[in-house]
């Protein structure tokens, strides 16, 4: 993304060599550049889109966006959702959801997102590959599972993932863990 970014204000690298990035003195050019939206933060409204059958556009947003969470709106597309790409932007349009088995591993960040729509699904949705997000901020598999199952809901916790069984959601104090 930061190459990106230099190469849209004038600035050129060089990465013919492995794992070296070569800058020669140039001068940044000043340009129209629109801000992408950040996609995880973009995953919980596509989120509430599914759980709620509405429908819930992000400008500046698409699939070819540099943020591999992006690709959110694929797994809410596997559920059921109705995505709809535009030019310079997206819209989820929440349909009845049925559950997955999904590898996350390239877009982790959004797995607590999809772990709470799972929730409203017909079926069982199995979360996979995200063994690292135990590293994050807090231990994001067992925070997730243990707040679901505090909400009511059957969760399986696995090494490198979950299984989110939907069920009644009940009332209840969530803990955040300062994540």
């Amino acid at each position: 993304m930061t190459l990106a970014v230099m190469e849209s204000f004038g600035v050129q690298v060089d990465t013919s060599t492995e794992n070296q990035f070569q800058i020669k003195p140039q001068k940044y050019k000043a340009v129209d550049y629109t801000i992408e939206p950040d996609a995880s933060a973009a995953s919980y409204f596509y989120g509430l889109a599914a759980i709620t059958g509405g429908d819930v556009t992000v400008e500046n947003l698409t699939r070819k966006s540099l943020q591999g969470d992006v690709l959110f709106v694929d797994a809410l597309e596997q559920m059921g959702c109705e995505v709809i790409e535009n030019e310079n932007s997206m819209t989820v349009k929440g349909k009845p959801l049925k559950g997955i088995d999904i590898d996350m591993n390239a877009i982790s960040d959004t797995a607590q997102t999809l772990a709470v729509v799972a929730a409203y699904a017909d079926g069982p949705t199995r979360i996979h590959n995200i063994a690292h997000v135990r590293h994050k901020e807090t231990d994001r598999i067992s925070a997730v599972a243990t707040e679901l199952k505090r909400a009511g809901l059957n969760v399986d916790e696995f090494d490198d993932g979950m299984m989110i069984h939907p069920g009644a959601i009940q009332p209840a104090s969530i803990k955040t863990y300062d994540d």
